[in-house]
């Protein structure tokens, strides 16, 4: 049983406090928590002593004598602020203690995690970003807000993740089970995920290869499980990453990731939701490789190798697919383009082949390949929107976006 405090700081999102407690409780964990006075303006303190058990005082100046801030610091395996609010996050990483659950903080050799919870503009703004980036420094986990409905009319980035993703999340990182719940939003779904490159044989030592490092496509599939998914992660030329609820597939070539693909997404073998199309497939292959290795004394002072393109995967995908049993397809756009001019290319190739999303990113002079970041725009029929940030932190803020279209 893990020792658990929930901090609460003063937001709309403090009332889904409530699912984080009942959450952590139901798999045995004790729940402290310490709100700021602001979040008390949202929720209660009754409401939070009724579900956590224990009682509630945001006083930084009562009980003087019992040091509390200390004890509650001290005692305490895992602090969970959610949600965070930008102000909060600001205080926290300036080191400022001028309330109970900033003091408990500053005191504590508990592991930190963080939720923030705000408007698209302020999570956004430099300053914040800033912050961030300081807190991860100091080893304190920020998971990554949600995409989704605002306080207001407004949608984007910065709604506070939902209690169960939250839990799971925390769990996950200090080795505990945290079984997936049916409030996870990709919970009872199938996703496919490629990763990784492929290699076409030029002969029995050589191959036409690409620099793919497979990071993205390991990212969606991780992310997939941890909001829920059932995940069949389709490798061309990457090792089993070991994870959890996920089949592994190897393969090696184009048309192997082909056959791959098609045997998941046959009608006997269940409802697939999404298809990630990370996977960096190559164009062309030779058109008749050579069975043993070719010698350079063999070819004189040249080679030519006849290559013929390769099939287009994710188009055959989306034209083999009924409407009514059509899952939703992501597919990739690794360009040497930037703004406008990769947009439009990533649209043309969007309509081309008939896919919901592509992810488009500028990958000009080696970046991106084999980096933990990244830089991409999820491009739509009607919609261009930039990510940026680690891997993972991209990979969950698509995957929030797909989840609203499932």
């Amino acid at each position: 049983m893990l020792r658990i405090i929930l901090g609460v700081t003063g937001g709309i999102a403090a009332y889904k406090a409530t699912g984080v407690i009942r959450g952590f409780n139901a798999l045995g964990h004790s729940v402290k928590v310490v709100p700021t006075q602001n979040a008390l303006r949202f929720i209660g303190a009754a409401t939070l002593e009724a579900l956590s058990h224990n009682s509630v005082d945001a006083d930084l100046f009562s009980d003087v004598d019992s040091v509390k801030h200390i004890a509650l610091a001290q005692e305490a395996d895992v602090i969970v602020v959610a949600p965070a609010t930008a102000s909060f996050l600001a205080r926290f990483a300036a080191g400022i203690a001028d309330d109970l659950l900033l003091n408990v903080l500053l005191a504590t050799k508990a592991r930190i995690f963080v939720a923030p919870a705000m408007h698209t503009e302020m999570w956004q703004h430099p300053a914040t970003q800033a912050n961030v980036a300081t807190l991860r420094s100091r080893s304190v986990e920020v998971l990554e807000p949600a995409i989704g409905q605002l306080t207001g009319s407004d949608v984007g980035s910065g709604r506070l993740p939902e209690p169960a993703e939250i839990v799971s999340w925390v769990l996950r990182h200090v080795g505990e089970p945290a079984e997936p719940t049916s409030e996870l939003p990709y919970s009872g779904k199938h996703i496919v995920v490629t990763a990784g490159g492929t290699r076409e044989p030029i002969d029995a030592v050589r191959f036409i290869g690409n620099y793919s490092s497979g990071k993205q496509g390991l990212a969606f599939a991780r992310q997939a499980i941890a909001l829920g998914a059932r995940v069949t992660l389709i490798g061309a030329n990457i090792a089993d990453p070991g994870l959890s609820n996920c089949e592994f597939v190897s393969v090696s070539t184009s048309a192997e990731l082909s056959h791959a693909l098609n045997t998941t997404l046959k009608p006997s073998a269940g409802t697939v939701s999404a298809v990630i199309m990370a996977a960096a497939v190559a164009d062309f292959k030779v058109a008749e490789p050579s069975s043993s290795k070719i010698k350079k004394s063999s070819s004189a002072d040249s080679l030519d190798l006849h290559l013929v393109a390769t099939t287009d995967i994710i188009a055959e995908l989306a034209s083999s697919q009924t409407a009514a049993d059509k899952p939703i397809l992501v597919a990739f756009a690794a360009e040497t383009l930037t703004g406008d001019d990769l947009i439009s290319e990533a649209r043309r190739k969007l309509v081309a082949k008939s896919v919901d999303y592509i992810v488009a990113n500028d990958v000009s002079h080696g970046k991106v390949f084999g980096s933990d970041k990244t830089e991409v725009i999820l491009v739509t029929r009607d919609r261009a929107e930039p990510f940026s940030g680690d891997k993972d932190a991209v990979a969950r803020q698509i995957l929030g976006l797909i989840a609203v279209a499932l």
